[in-house]
């Protein structure tokens, strides 16, 4: 914390920053830290949500304490929370800003992301009923959803990949990207920013093309990803025994 203080005083010289690491899955935690924030500046302005974990495989594989509960609690309700504990700071003044990062997953559910996507939907579905409550006091609420970043997150589930599947380079959003976009989100509030924009006609046929898209999924991923299993399985029912996964 001590680094990136003296690394944020440096690009930004006379301003005052408080690096606080804090668990947004504790509620103590949660309102601790906002309190710190407004004792020492008086006031919130703007909050951006981006605490997240990427934990990606199908439902009957993922550790239920960390691969199910875990990322709900830190990529929904920890922001949930978050956004309670400043909330009545902003009423009170009658303005601010909450800027809600969310997900592509978040509009178009992909196998492997059942839980994760599931966290996405619901902060989609969170933000819009937030932004319809608080607008009579003056709060803007922006929804951030961008496809794939070039950070670690899933590295590890999406390398376990069979099917060596990855985004297409040019659909993958830079970090530096990412930060533009949520400046000038913050700068200028909207109802929901979509990243990259190319993705937008793709959503759009996926979501009116069910069916077929549905087919090519199963058939060119989770078949393929599912292989092994899928043999032991019919192995069994012939009588067998089921092959060793290796």
């Amino acid at each position: 914390m001590h680094a990136l203080e003296a690394e944020l005083q440096a690009r930004r010289p006379g301003q005052r920053f408080l690096p606080r690491p804090f668990d947004v899955r504790r509620e103590s935690e949660v309102f601790a830290a906002v309190a710190e924030m407004m004792r020492a500046f008086g006031g919130i302005d703007l909050l951006v949500t981006s605490a997240g974990v990427g934990i990606m495989d199908f439902l009957d594989r993922l550790d239920p304490a960390e691969g199910i509960v875990g990322q709900i609690e830190t990529n929904l309700t920890g922001t949930i929370l978050l956004t309670r504990a400043v909330l009545p700071r902003m009423i009170e003044r009658r303005a601010g800003t909450i800027l809600l990062v969310g997900s592509l997953a978040g509009l178009v559910a992909m196998p492997t992301y059942s839980i994760y996507a599931a966290t996405k939907f619901g902060l989609v579905g969170f933000a819009e009923a937030l932004r319809r409550e608080v607008g009579i006091w003056g709060i803007h609420v922006a929804l951030f959803l961008p496809g794939t970043v070039d950070t670690t997150l899933a590295a590890a589930s999406i390398a376990r990949r069979r099917t060596g599947l990855r985004t297409p380079r040019p659909l993958v959003l830079s970090a530096a990207q990412v930060g533009e976009a949520i400046a000038d989100l913050a700068e200028r509030p909207r109802a929901v920013l979509l990243l990259p924009r190319r993705m937008r006609p793709v959503i759009w046929l996926v979501r009116r093309l069910r069916l077929p898209f549905d087919w090519i999924v199963e058939r060119f991923f989770v078949r393929r990803e599912r292989a092994d299993e899928m043999g032991a399985t019919r192995s069994v029912a012939a009588g067998g025994r089921p092959s060793e996964r290796p």
